[in-house]
């Protein structure tokens, strides 16, 4: 069987399109974005500064506010509480990892709902939940917006995802019901996962770990979605999925690089945007 390669390429530069356009449509008052780090992690300093490049492309307004990998939860929770109650901010986000100690559960709080365009605080997630108007997490997302793009159809579907954070596990969970799927949430206390995973005709791998899903976790035609952004021992990106022994048997795989992140990072951008258009609507 040839397995189909699920890009996000060309997904990512039409939803780019859009913010760029719409960006220009705020004239001399720019969407601003905040991004607040607290780390010193090199991994993290790149992503920031593909964030800060992206938002620049678009006509976004980054602003980067480094608190130091000492920062400590009040510290963190001060800067984001102060931003959120700025009126010259349309949208914020907290790059991760945060120091030794410090969750992002605690910290999360503090960031304004309409100004949460990663959709982490606990109530932009209960507004997912409960299907409500709000930001869902760029990621999650991104898996929902892929499979669309790409035809492959959800509702009705048995779809399994593996890994259960609160950043793509759950909310990718609730978007999927959305599309009517039927949904099971794997983790690391499910028992005997290849056999859970090996009866949907969609496997979301979303843990963070080399190499996670393989042939035998797939079906014979099923979709399978890498979530994951691994660094290899050659200092290369591979994603949770061992692409190799399940090429030929999946129908559809989303490559890594070139699959969910650059939809990622683009649905970030939109909803920075959507955040400035809202703001201004009031």
């Amino acid at each position: 069987m040839d397995t189909v390669s699920l890009s996000g390429k060309e997904l990512a530069a039409a939803v780019n399109a859009d913010t760029k356009l719409r960006a220009g449509a705020l004239g001399d008052a720019p969407a601003r974005l905040a991004l607040v780090v607290a780390n010193d992690d090199p991994a993290s300093a790149w992503y920031v500064n593909s964030l800060r490049k992206a938002a620049e492309r678009l006509g976004i307004v980054c602003e980067t506010v480094d608190l130091g990998a000492d920062a400590d939860v009040a510290a963190i929770r001060a800067e984001l509480t102060a931003r959120s109650a700025d009126t010259a901010i349309d949208a914020i986000m907290v790059q991760t990892p945060l120091p030794s100690g410090v969750t992002l559960e605690q910290v999360s709080p503090a960031i304004a709902a309409a100004k949460d365009v990663d959709g982490v605080s606990p109530l932009s997630l209960g507004l997912l939940a409960a299907g409500l108007p709000g930001f869902a997490p760029a990621t999650a997302q991104a898996v929902v917006e892929v499979l669309t793009h790409h035809e492959i159809p959800l509702s009705g579907r048995h779809v399994a995802v593996v890994g259960r954070s609160n950043v793509v596990g759950k909310p990718l969970a609730q978007l999927l019901l959305a599309q009517n799927a039927t949904v099971t949430v794997c983790h690391s206390r499910t028992v005997d996962l290849p056999a859970v995973t090996a009866a949907a005709d969609v496997v979301v791998a979303a843990v963070g770990r080399i190499g996670l899903v393989t042939g035998e976790h797939v079906r014979e035609g099923a979709v399978v979605v890498d979530v994951g952004t691994n660094e290899s021992a050659d200092g290369g990106i591979v994603g949770d999925v061992d692409a190799d022994s399940v090429r030929g048997k999946a129908s559809a795989l989303t490559p890594v690089p070139g699959g969910i992140g650059p939809v990622t990072t683009a649905l970030l951008m939109r909803h920075v945007i959507e955040a400035a258009e809202n703001r201004r609507s009031v």
